[in-house]
């Protein structure tokens, strides 16, 4: 796309299974798949955990090292034959036997690894809903957060990433909006017992108080497994409104990101001159 104020990206709501290299194939083949489709595509996106199922007991044995293993060579060696940027969503990363990540890669259309996120809030519930038996997940008991923010430069564009629970603390998008993001991308294997509550919700709010764009990428949905993600891949404007939205099965999303939307949403609110910070101030204590 000749102008440089607007992104071609790709959503890939992608289904997971019990085999890696099945998933990665199919990866492989919705990327592709999208670049056919539209031959200006600039930017894959990828969901959280998308290359193994996303459990505990499974975290340590589909770990890989990064960039050296077979799913970053995957990626690395595509984003290159279709030159254009990939968000590797999620996998897990071993950095030492007994140290693992929930880690976001992406990757430059010439193949190089520019960015590594690992995710910073560690997902841990402990929900009692009435009638409907409750859920319990915490991350922390295999796996250790990260501790910088990322920030990727995609066609010219910053862009802060996060890995789904990370989208729910405003403190983290405020400061990629005080680093000078326009957009915000979280892959995101968001839980069945939470999409209705706040899925939506969460991101037009990230959205909404920073003007920029929000966008997420889910695995598809499979009733099936022992944790089910929500779907619903979407894609939210700085005015906070859904510009698409995916169903909960395997799903690919084509769409424009017009990020004069971001010039002229904070030109007409200029909230973010108006914001007193005598009085009160996101610090970035380390990035």
């Amino acid at each position: 796309m000749s102008d440089s104020k607007k992104l071609t990206i790709a959503l890939l709501q992608l289904p997971v299974c019990n085999d890696v290299a099945t998933n990665v194939d199919n990866a492989v083949k919705a990327i592709t798949e999208a670049k056919l489709k539209n031959p200006n595509l600039q930017l894959a996106v990828l969901p959280e955990g998308f290359n193994a199922p996303y459990a505990l007991e499974y975290f340590s044995k589909y770990a890989e090292k990064i960039p050296e293993g077979q799913t970053c060579q995957v990626l690395s060696q595509l984003a290159y034959s279709l030159k254009i940027y990939i968000i590797g969503g999620s996998i897990i990363e071993r950095v030492e036997p007994d140290k693992l990540y929930n880690t976001c890669t992406v990757w430059s259309p010439s193949g190089k690894l520019i960015g590594r996120h690992r995710k910073i809030h560690l997902f841990h519930i402990d929900i009692d809903v009435e009638n409907d038996g409750g859920a319990y997940f915490n991350e922390g008991l295999a796996l250790t957060a990260g501790n910088d923010l990322t920030v990727v430069d995609i066609a010219g564009h910053k862009v802060g990433l996060g890995i789904c629970h990370d989208k729910r603390f405003e403190e983290l998008a405020r400061a990629y909006r005080n680093l000078g993001c326009e957009m915000l991308i979280y892959p995101s294997a968001f839980c069945i017992c939470q999409g209705p509550m706040h899925w939506e919700l969460l991101q037009r709010a990230r959205a909404s108080d920073n003007q920029l764009f929000v966008a997420t990428c889910s695995p598809a949905r499979d009733n099936k497994s022992g944790y089910v993600a929500y779907g619903h891949s979407m894609i939210v404007d700085p005015w906070g409104r859904v510009q698409r939205e995916a169903g909960v099965n395997r799903q690919l999303i084509i769409d424009d990101i017009d990020f004069n939307m971001v010039d002229a949403v904070r030109r007409q609110i200029p909230i973010f001159a108006q914001r007193r910070t005598d009085i009160y101030n996101t610090q970035l204590i380390k990035q």
